[in-house]
């Protein structure tokens, strides 16, 4: 399968100008809970229909999900049959599919700050475009390893919202999910060197509520410049001991919803 490139610019990698999306979270939530989206909308299911009525509307790149949670049951053993429907269905459609390796969610063994973390999760992706390749060897392979590491890193490290469940170590959460990030871009350019990441982070802008108070504006601005830091530490800007290159930021891709902009004020607690 050979990827068209879009007709409004020659050099873009997508194949088509709008895009769709599944949503492919599969973590545990704040009771411990498993939610697996895919399952839930029954996409799993109804893969082909789905393509098929984006053919409809002209829309043939779309981004999609391996379920980490559910390809590795057993440590390094992997399950692959959801993903290979996904690229057989996509190939026979003639779709164009950009990959999460992790939205979310991880192995009920696992969480961000195991010691095994990162390497478990270089040996997926390198597991993954090995299996990809074997079934479509040619064309574009996108990828972002990692879905949102900033709102991730909040989520798990500092609200107890999924794993690992903590409060106050969201630098910590980010940290060991950004050497994990890295050690899998490095696994999979071995495999590959043409595999191209598209990180994937939320988009904020903070304010202070009172512009007039200078304690309140930096602090504010200190936060707001926060959501650069995986993109800091991915081209090595940031923490180089991690391995982060200019290199591995192909594209940038930017979530922007309708919460992503507060202002903040003194007593506030900061997320």
């Amino acid at each position: 399968m050979k990827y068209r490139f879009s007709p409004f610019d020659p050099g873009n990698p997508f194949q088509s100008f709008l895009m769709a999306g599944f949503e492919c979270a599969d973590h545990q939530n704040a009771f411990g809970e498993r939610v697996d989206l895919i399952e839930l909308t029954g996409h799993d299911q109804l893969i082909s229909e789905d393509y098929e009525n984006l053919r409809e509307i002209e829309i043939t790149t779309v981004r999609e999900g391996i379920r980490w949670s559910n390809v590795e049951k057993k440590p390094f053993e992997y399950d692959w049959r959801q993903v290979e429907d996904i690229i057989m269905q996509a190939e026979r459609h003639q779709i164009q599919v950009v990959w999460d390796i992790c939205h979310f969610g991880f192995p009920d063994d696992l969480t961000p700050l195991h010691p095994m973390f990162a390497r478990r999760f270089a040996h997926l992706c390198r597991a993954f475009v090995i299996k990809y390749r074997s079934l479509v060897p040619d064309g574009a392979l996108i990828v972002t390893p990692i879905n949102e590491v900033s709102f991730l890193s909040w989520l798990g490290g500092e609200v107890k919202g999924t794993s690992p469940y903590t409060v106050g170590q969201g630098w910590e959460v980010k940290y060991m999910l950004m050497k994990a990030y890295i050690e899998g871009i490095e696994m999979m350019k071995a495999v590959d060197p043409t595999v191209q990441i598209l990180p994937t982070e939320p988009l904020i802008h903070i304010s202070a509520a009172d512009l007039s108070d200078p304690v309140l504006v930096l602090k504010a601005h200190q936060k707001h410049q926060e959501q650069f830091q995986v993109l800091d530490i991915l081209t090595g800007v940031l923490c180089p001991e991690l391995r982060g290159k200019p290199e591995y930021l192909d594209m940038i891709g930017v979530n922007f919803y309708s919460n992503n902009q507060w202002t903040i004020h003194d007593q506030q607690s900061i997320p």
